[in-house]
This record gives C-alpha cells, sequence and structure tokens, in this order.
C-alpha cells in the first residue's frame, strides 16, 4: 500500500514512480535470462504427460487384442474336443437321425474353428499394428523426456543464479511500492501490464517517447521537464520523464 504525503511535490511522486520502474525494469532482465524456457517446460511437460496416457491407452489395447486372441485360441480348443466327443459318439448311434445331429455338431464345431481362425488372423493384423504405434509412440515420448530434462535442467541453473537477486529485487520493488502515490501506482501498474516490455515510465529521448518513439512536441517537452504536472504519452499512454530526472535516478 503506498504511503506517499499528499503534499509531496510532482517531481517527488515522479521520482518515486520512476525508481520503482527501474527496480522492476531489473526484476524484468532477470526474468529475460529465463526466456520462453519456462513455458517451453510446462508445454513439454503437459506434452510428456499427453504422450505417457497414449502409451498406456495403447499398451491396454494391445493387451485387450492378446487376451482376446487367448480366447479363440481357447475356443478352439474346445471346439476340438467336442469335435473328438461327437466323433466317438457316431460309432455308437441308433439310427440315421441320431448319425446326421452329429454329424451336424461336427460340421458346426468346424465352422467354429474356421471362424476362430479368421478372428485370430484379424487380430494378430491389428495387433501388428497396435504394436508398431505403440513403438512410435514410445520413441516420440522418450525424445520429449530428454528434450524436457533438458531444458528442466537448463532452467534450474538459471533460477539457481537468480533467484537470490530475484527475491532481493522483489523486496525492493515492495518498498519502492510504498512511496508511490496509489493513484499513480495503480495507473503505473495498469500501463505496465499492457506492454510485453513493461515500461510504465519513460524519458523523452531525441524528443521521442521512450517507450513508442513517436515524436513529442517542444512545447510538451517544455512541461515535462518542467515536473509540474505528471504527463502521460498521447499515443501509448505511457508517463513521460525527462531526460535529466532519468540520469539522476540510479538503482
Amino acid at each position: 500500500m503506498a504511503t506517499v504525503a499528499k503534499d509531496f511535490s510532482i517531481e517527488d511522486k515522479l521520482k518515486a514512480v520512476l525508481t520503482l520502474q527501474k527496480i522492476d525494469s531489473k526484476n524484468d532482465e532477470l526474468k529475460t535470462l529465463k526466456g520462453e524456457l519456462p513455458i517451453e517446460v510446462n508445454d513439454l511437460e503437459d506434452e510428456v504427460e499427453g504422450l505417457q496416457k497414449r502409451v498406456n491407452n495403447v499398451t491396454g489395447e494391445i493387451t485387450s487384442i492378446n487376451e482376446y486372441i487367448q480366447s479363440k485360441e481357447e475356443a478352439k480348443k474346445d471346439a476340438a474336443e467336442l469335435i473328438k466327443k461327437y466323433e466317438k459318439q457316431q460309432d455308437n448311434v441308433k439310427n440315421s437321425r441320431e448319425f446326421e445331429a452329429i454329424t451336424k455338431e461336427i460340421e458346426n464345431q468346424e465352422l467354429e474353428i474356421k471362424l476362430s481362425d479368421k478372428h485370430i488372423k484379424d487380430a494378430k493384423v491389428r495387433l501388428q499394428e497396435t504394436q508398431y504405434t505403440l513403438q512410435q509412440a514410445e520413441e516420440i515420448l522418450d525424445n520429449k523426456k530428454e528434450i524436457l530434462s533438458a531444458k528442466a535442467l537448463e532452467l534450474s541453473k538459471i533460477v539457481k543464479e537468480t533467484e537470490k537477486d530475484e527475491k532481493e529485487i522483489s523486496k525492493q520493488s515492495d518498498h519502492a511500492k510504498e512511496k508511490v502515490e496509489e493513484r499513480l501506482l495503480q495507473a503505473y501498474e495498469r500501463i505496465r501490464s499492457s506492454y510485453r516490455n513493461g515500461l510504465a515510465v519513460v524519458p523523452v529521448l531525441r524528443d521521442s517517447c521512450g517507450g513508442c518513439y513517436n515524436i513529442i512536441p517542444p512545447q510538451r517537452q517544455a512541461e515535462i521537464h518542467q515536473r509540474k504536472k505528471i504527463i502521460v504519452c498521447e499515443h501509448c499512454g505511457r508517463i513521460l520523464v525527462d531526460n535529466d530526472l532519468n540520469d539522476s535516478v540510479n538503482i
């Protein structure tokens, strides 16, 4: 929470928000060292998780196909046993009707064996295709895991190197915010969040806005240099300070 006294001069308020900007910019520089690594690592983690689920699903499908093939092999054995049984019964039939009935049962079991053979053949084709799919998925998964491991290690090293500085700068930022007028702080944070480079307070450089580089009219520059009111760029909305004030604030 900002605690700036209401009777602070505009120059003091500008110095306070400019100081905050320079501190936050330092923190931004540390984050830039990480680049897109945090996003890349998160994306890779999601991708690896998705690929692992796919591998698990395909593995489950292979198990189901093998179980199906096994069930058909068992069905073939059962049918063969029944054929042997019926053939023995044929030796003891009393009439042609019984013989024909048993012969029909034998034919049905032979058909069952043929159908099982067809189902097994089709299932083995599907099994081969699914095993190839699994092999491809596992290769992609292993590759992504290697990339993730390397990226995560790289990010970990950067985090370790910058963690102390980030904590210190974060404390400085919190302390600096306490010195910025509440309304000005709200405007600063709103403007800062609007731009990828996080610049909400910029100096006038070579007659141009240090944020969007549009020309600042001479009269406007004179007003900025007087530091009697807070002036924003009419093009990008950033808070403008003169170059002398900017140079006087060192972090």
